[in-house]
């Protein structure tokens, strides 16, 4: 005989549930769904009744099923896990990412009996950052800081010519990254890219680098062995760190800048140099100038156009994106499955003043992944330099980030004017519920 309050019980569970705007399912012991609520039905695709008895790993195909499963781990050590971020596969096979939360099931005598997890569909959220890369991402470049915006906005232009340019920035700061931006912008990008460090060898060593040799030039130069002019040809070649560069050698790349043409070590015939030349350097030409340094005329010739490229401190907007491009890049490379930084770490990223820049952060991301083991980045995986800065961090001075809801503003003011007003097809159209719909438009002043 079936006892009626039970029943009852069971379908009045079952209508909480079914409420709830996460996705639910619970599992027993044998990892078989005891249940499944409608949007868990409606993120994966897979009705209740199909769902019900079947082991939960055929239903999600997740990324973390075949090895560190959530639920199994929450299972056996009795812990909670909070908001873990995994991708599984819906019923037409496209892959969906999710936010986790697990938990174990007992019954009235404390005896486990199974699982519960829960999972929120971030498919809208991963649509928002997609949109703000977009926006903020020019050739390998990533910034919403308006200086560099603002370059953004003038290197087709300055890609398009054969002048000269002269890119200057602290060390880090990704002057590299833009002259291979202007490259591959402009009509030579079928041609050669070549990257020369001017501070990275002796005078001897760089001059013959730079222009090449013919044979029996010097004792040793038993063939003809061209420069990196030479190898350039019909291509961009970028002189970095220019302001190292010695006096004698300035007067020489002066003759390139304003004939067009170089003499190879031992040669006495000229050669065309077909070649547009980008400089780059950390220091400050002009004071160099006027310290005697670096000669005037060639100054004039190298700063057609200047580029100057803020420190990474002043373009602190840009971190969190940087660390999640960088993250994403390395993990990929590195077979990791890193999901997340701690709250403690990034704050101390919005904080640290970064002296080596762009490149340093990378270089603390990799070292970072590296010892990186359960998916999340914490201090103890950071350079061990780095972690007593760590306690200092005064969180309530960071900045907003909120790049992420300038965006989810502009997605809604889009799809209201595409749907004429209609709240309801917006709110359909952003995978959203229409009270969740009203409360963003409340927050954003949208009513």
């Amino acid at each position: 005989m079936v006892d009626p309050n039970r029943e009852n019980s069971e379908q009045f569970v079952d209508i909480i549930l079914d409420s709830i705007a996460d996705g639910v399912f619970t599992v027993d012991k044998n990892w078989k769904v005891t249940s499944f609520n409608s949007a868990a039905e409606r993120i994966t695709g897979i009705a209740k009744k199909e769902a019900i008895g079947r082991n939960c790993r055929d239903i999600f195909h997740a990324n973390i099923c075949t090895q560190n499963c959530a639920l199994r781990r929450s299972i056996s050590t009795g812990n909670e896990i909070i908001d873990q971020k995994i991708d599984i596969i819906d019923s037409e096979g496209q892959k969906i990412p999710v936010s986790i939360s697990t938990a174990v099931l007992r019954n009235k005598e404390g005896e486990v009996i199974g699982g519960v997890e829960t999972f929120r569909d971030l498919s809208y959220i991963e649509e928002l950052k997609k949109e703000i890369k977009a926006n903020y991402t020019f050739e390998d470049i990533i910034s919403k800081n308006k200086k560099i915006l603002d370059i953004f906005d003038i290197l087709p232009d300055i890609a398009e010519s054969d002048s000269t340019v002269l890119i200057e920035g602290k060390s880090g700061t990704g002057k590299e990254l833009f002259a291979r931006a202007i490259h591959n912008l402009s009509h030579r990008k079928l041609g050669p890219f070549v990257a020369v460090n001017s501070s990275a060898l002796p005078e001897s060593l760089l001059e013959s680098e730079l222009f090449g040799y013919v044979k029996g030039a010097f004792t040793n130069a038993v063939k003809d062995k061209p420069g990196r002019f030479a190898l350039a040809k019909g291509g961009t070649m970028l002189l970095d760190e220019i302001g190292d560069m010695p006096k004698a050698l300035q007067v020489k790349l002066l003759r390139v800048l304003q004939e067009k043409e170089y003499e190879p070590l031992g040669s006495v015939a000229s050669q065309k140099a077909d070649v547009r030349i980008i400089a780059s350097t950390n220091k400050n030409i002009l004071q160099q100038v006027q310290s005697g340094d670096f000669r005037e005329d060639l100054y004039y010739r190298l700063n057609v156009i200047k580029i100057v490229l803020p420190e990474l401190k002043e373009r602190r907007e840009d971190i969190p994106m940087l660390v999640e491009h960088f993250v994403d890049k390395m993990s990929v490379r590195m077979g990791k499955d890193i999901r997340e930084i701690s709250d403690d770490v990034m704050d101390f990223f919005m904080r640290y003043d970064f002296p080596g820049n762009v490149r340093e952060l990378e270089n603390i991301i990799e070292h970072s992944i590296i010892l990186c083991r359960d998916g999340v980045i914490t201090k103890e995986q950071l350079p061990s330099e780095l972690v007593e800065g760590i306690a200092s961090v005064d969180r309530s001075s960071l900045p907003l980030k909120d790049s992420l809801k300038e965006t989810e503003k502009q997605m809604i003011i889009k799809n209201l004017t595409r749907f004429n007003g209609s709240r309801v097809k917006t709110a359909q159209a952003l995978k959203m519920t229409k009270v969740t719909l009203w409360r963003k438009m409340k927050e954003y002043d949208l009513l």
